[in-house]
């Protein structure tokens, strides 16, 4: 039997949403008949103490944000030689560092918004060349924690993070639909259009039971869902992400289909955009958690 530690918690600012995904996620798992151990990471010493106990054959990240989807954990499961869930250090790495991944998406032609990249501290002092309205957010972090939308003057007054040095992402609004895919096996699954009851599609809406309207297909011009598609499978591909992962995009009929971002370790909630998708595919929750400890891999040592 295949023993699967599921390491959830971390200590980013998505830390709830992830104890939500492991506890979804090793309930499925136990029902698919793997030994599973539930693991809430909440310091490195501990982890590394449950990692030599449980020898566990995969370890399923359920981590999101900072220390669980850029890169850090990826890395150290690569040094200790273990198997883990969804994208490897490189992907994870990039696809969390928001200014990479625009730069890839433009340089092979996936439109992308006009952007700056500066810290805190220098947007306060000097603003941005970018006019209004623009969105200000953290370059490198999930779940639009930190999103601000700036539309007045009177916005600006909103915008704070509590470090000066935060480096931000300043870039232009895009006006219109809110759209994602999935991408499962190196498939594209489909297009949803999300429509929030408030302001955006923010931490609030996507974790709040009726907050947003899931519209699964959405509703497009065919050339645009195909396009939407498209992109988020060349986006999967360029970052190499192992599985999983799941494209956000903005359409208006002036601007186009815009790539915003991409989601190397999407969240495994019971409200969560991959499991759905999947569903709609004729993938189960239970299926997708056992495709992602199958494809499990870790960089090997020479």
């Amino acid at each position: 039997m295949k023993k699967v530690l599921v390491v959830k918690g971390g200590f980013s600012s998505e830390r709830e949403v992830s104890l939500v995904s492991g506890q979804e996620v090793g309930e499925a798992l136990r029902k698919a008949g793997y030994a599973v151990l539930e693991h809430n990471l909440t310091d490195t010493k501990s982890f590394l103490k449950v990692l030599e106990d449980f020898a566990p054959d995969v370890v399923f990240n359920a981590l999101h944000g900072n220390f669980g989807e850029d890169g850090e954990i990826q890395g150290l499961l690569d040094m200790l030689q273990v198997p883990y869930t969804h994208s490897d250090m490189k992907a994870s790495v990039l696809g969390m560092h928001k200014e990479l991944t625009k730069i890839i998406a433009k340089q092979n032609h996936v439109l992308t918004a006009p952007f700056e990249v500066m810290t805190y501290q220098k947007f306060k002092k000097h603003g941005t060349k970018l006019k209004m309205p623009y969105v200000v957010k953290p370059a490198s972090d999930g779940s639009s924690v930190g999103v601000f939308i700036v539309q007045t003057s009177d916005d600006l007054k909103n915008v704070c993070y509590e470090n000066e040095n935060t480096t931000l992402i300043v870039e232009k609004y895009i006006a219109g639909r809110e759209l994602t895919v999935s991408v499962i096996d190196d498939k594209p699954c489909a297009v949803t259009e999300l429509k929030p009851k408030i302001d955006f599609y923010n931490y609030e809406a996507k974790y709040t039971n009726g907050a947003t309207v899931h519209v699964l297909p959405a509703d497009l011009p065919e050339k645009v869902y195909q396009q939407a598609l498209k992109n988020a499978l060349k986006m999967h591909n360029l970052l190499g992400c192992n599985t999983v992962s799941r494209s956000d995009f903005r359409y208006n009929e002036k601007d186009g289909l815009v790539f915003l971002e991409i989601n190397t370790n999407p969240g495994m909630t019971p409200l969560s955009l991959v499991p759905e998708q999947a569903k709609y595919i004729g993938i189960s929750y239970q299926t997708l958690c056992q495709k992602l400890v199958e494809n499990a891999v870790c960089r090997k040592i020479k």
